[in-house]
């Protein structure tokens, strides 16, 4: 039977870690898988998680299962981060998930299930799983435009005129904040305008919140996310604690459906737990837990809080730091780094200058030209901003 498939391509971000363990060099830098390290190098376990794990390892009593929508007290808890003080909150229900990408594949199937002509619109470019992930569940792809490879920001003009296209049968998929892979962000006014676009024109938003409080902090990071929630009858999230939790390894996610009405919402979350039944059946709780310990205890919430700014801080030190590096350089056109928002940014790179920057220099970087800014070091920063320089010439 399997002699007959074909080998199949690496996936391009995760083969080049495997690439970077196996260089030598002293001086290599990843900027390739999305994850954030510090100032060592290493991706911390953060003070609140192992508060909140050392209080479960002494009160968990059974490893027996939880139930198919996970525990009910982390979904909770994710529905009041991402939608408190929005009439949405009250017309929700969630599922917890094996991470975001677990999300994705519930919501798509569902979405599927409620009308199988649905084409979903992703941003050009957008998160390489995206696609992929839509495609399996049945669903039709197209491409909106949004990433001005010029400016390195958002063609918001060109976005909301094809944006105006999308009917009944469409929905749209938005990153919540901190877009992957470009880093360039919609403004409140974009999402006040799209959210107007899909109650004259029917086409049900569809939200990936994955790197929520990576930005510009929790409350503006989420602020276009429950304007649209406000002011939408129906749409979808996916979301995250890989990031913001640093519970990668973990895979903490979340399922949320808004509605017109609980009832309505709590309809669709059965259709997700018959779904998952046939899928995976229940997610993994671990991660779940020490999130819903975390979010329902105010010393350890504020634990977490303070932890997250920092990371979003040094984040934007980082910014700052590159693009003064390279300017120093005589170089200013890097200076949009500086004003996107999260762990990435696209280059505007050639592939065959990324190659370059990965034989001559041993930095790794996607493709496409993507960066993680959050992946790097101060003491890289010189030697980053040199290649980049250098190659770009």
């Amino acid at each position: 039977m399997f002699k007959s498939l074909s080998p199949v391509q690496l996936d391009p971000i995760l083969s080049l870690s495997i690439a970077y363990r196996e260089d030598p060099r002293d001086n290599k830098i990843d900027l390739g898988v999305g994850v954030y390290r510090n100032s060592l190098g290493e991706t911390p376990i953060m003070q609140a998680v192992q508060l909140a794990e050392k209080r479960l390892i002494k009160t968990q009593t059974t490893k027996s299962y939880v139930a198919l929508a996970g525990s009910e007290v982390f979904n909770q808890s994710m529905m009041d981060l991402l939608l408190s003080g929005t009439s949405a909150h009250s017309r929700a229900s969630a599922v917890q998930t094996p991470g975001a990408s677990g999300a994705l594949r519930m919501l798509a199937d569902l979405i599927n299930v409620a009308q199988p002509d649905t084409t979903v619109w992703l941003t050009n470019p957008s998160y390489v799983n995206h696609k992929p992930v839509m495609e399996a569940a049945g669903l039709k792809v197209k491409y909106y435009p949004y990433f001005d490879p010029e400016t390195k920001q958002v063609n918001s003009e060109a976005m909301l005129n094809e944006l105006a296209k999308a009917g009944p049968k469409d929905v749209v998929l938005l990153h919540g904040c901190c877009h992957n892979p470009t880093g360039a962000d919609i403004t409140f006014a974009d999402w006040q305008a799209i959210t107007a676009l899909a109650n004259k024109n029917g086409f049900m938003p569809f939200v990936d919140m994955a790197y929520l409080g990576f930005g510009d902090g929790l409350e503006q990071d989420g602020a276009g996310l429950k304007y649209m929630a406000d002011n939408t009858e129906e749409m979808v999230v996916a979301t995250s604690c890989s990031k913001n939790f640093g519970l990668y390894r973990e895979r903490t996610g979340a399922a949320i459906i808004i509605s017109n009405s609980q009832q309505e919402a709590q309809k669709a979350k059965g259709r997700i737990l018959t779904l998952a039944r046939s899928s995976y059946t229940m997610p993994p709780d671990h991660g779940a837990a020490l999130v819903a310990d975390i979010l329902n205890d105010q010393k350890l919430t504020n634990i977490w809080k303070d932890e997250l700014d920092a990371m979003h801080s040094r984040i934007l030190t980082l910014r700052q730091g590159l693009t003064q590096a390279i300017r120093q350089r005589g170089s200013e056109q890097f200076d949009f780094i500086e004003q996107h928002k999260g762990m990435f940014s696209v280059t505007g790179l050639t592939s065959e200058q990324i190659l370059t920057l990965r034989e001559q220099y041993g930095i790794y970087a996607v493709g496409d030209g993507r960066i993680n800014i959050a992946g790097l070091q101060e003491k890289h920063i010189d030697h980053l901003a040199e290649a980049l320089v250098s190659v770009s010439r």
